[in-house]
């Protein structure tokens, strides 16, 4: 690869001589009968469950699972409380508020943007054309000495298409900061993954998460895969137990089950298909965007009106239509059999 690449030279100065926090199972690895090191309670929790010992700090049996089922190595990986938190980390490791800048390429996922303001980093707007692919001229001219992240969602949300492969890989091979491509819907997409791209990018982070596919939005579990370098940046940053002990376990749990989450993505995107043709049979539905996420962007008439409709019967779909660029959208995820045909007979019985 041609670019440079320098992790160092992007890191804030502050945190190249941070000295992270040093809990008491950071300092004790292994196995030992009398824990009286960190201050817990010795009887255990009000609970069936024994809660009262502090997690491991880096989560490494969720890690060697993933491992195996991402076939990425466990030290390439991170876990955060959601995707926000591996987001918000990259913002603080690598942009000085104030002086530094990141660029978006709406319509987008809106956590990008409001990060970008917490940590007081400018951000500048390059927006995906007008079939949703990246504007790769303005995004070469928004870059400066001071762009230090790009994010780019892909299969992308609200849209749902997926970002051309060899137009993201332009990025990389040309630009000296990070480029973060968050896969939150990949598991929907017949499109490779980036992680498989690690080693040949060392400035890519791909983020990914539990909350769509595998169905546990409520634990908050997402994925950061990066270079060593990187992920040692975000075990630096992290704070010292960020995944909680019950978090791990159930996720442990949950994944065994891959053939069951495998089950349901293909019938999600069978559904999603199906949904996609009964829909365009209405009148007042004028262009669906072709998706690789579990959602589906519907261009129609009076979108307002007919969210405001489908609110009366209890069904709740994501009103995009002030979105730029999403003008006259409405955003509905793929639902069950059931709820899809439920909506679909609404949506029929609309007085066009």
């Amino acid at each position: 690869m041609d670019n440079p690449f320098n992790l160092n030279n992007l890191l804030r100065e502050n945190i190249k001589k941070l000295v992270p926090y040093s809990s008491a199972r950071d300092e004790f690895k292994g196995e030992a009968s009398i824990l009286i090191d960190a201050n817990e309670n010795p009887f255990g929790s009000p609970l069936n469950h024994d809660y009262n010992r502090y997690p491991d700090p880096l989560q490494h049996q969720v890690k060697a699972k993933l491992s195996n089922i991402k076939g990425v190595p466990a030290e390439n990986i991170f876990l955060g409380n959601g995707s926000d938190e591996a987001i918000d980390i990259l913002y603080r490791a690598f942009c000085t508020p104030g002086v530094d800048n990141v660029i978006l390429v709406p319509p987008t996922y809106g956590m990008y943007e409001v990060s970008a303001n917490i940590n007081d980093v400018a951000f500048k707007k390059v927006n995906l054309t007008a079939d949703y692919q990246l504007d790769l001229d303005g995004i070469a001219n928004a870059i400066d000495a001071h762009t230090k992240l790009i994010f780019i969602c892909s299969p992308n949300n609200p849209t749902g298409n997926s970002i051309r492969r060899q137009d993201i890989e332009t990025v990389l091979n040309n630009f000296q900061g990070l480029v973060v491509v968050d896969e939150a819907y990949i598991n929907f997409s017949a499109v490779k993954s980036f992680t498989q791209e690690l080693a040949e990018y060392p400035n890519l982070v791909v983020l990914q998460t539990l909350s769509k596919a595998w169905g546990l939005a409520a634990l908050r579990l997402g994925m950061a895969f990066a270079s060593k370098e990187i992920i040692a940046v975000y075990n630096k940053i992290k704070p010292p137990y960020n995944i909680n002990q019950a978090t791990q376990d159930i996720v442990l749990e949950a994944l065994n089950n891959v053939d069951q989450v495998n089950d349901w993505i293909k019938e999600t995107v069978s559904e999603r298909e199906k949904l996609v043709r009964e829909l365009l049979e209405l009148d007042y539905v004028q262009y669906i965007t072709p998706s690789d996420a579990n959602f589906i962007l519907v261009k129609m008439e009076q979108p307002r009106e007919v969210y405001d409709y489908l609110v009366q019967y209890g069904i709740i779909v994501r009103d995009r239509s002030k979105v730029e660029l999403c003008e006259g959208c409405l955003r509905i995820t793929v639902g069950t059999p059931a709820e899809n045909r439920t909506l679909l007979e609404k949506l029929n019985q609309i007085n066009k």
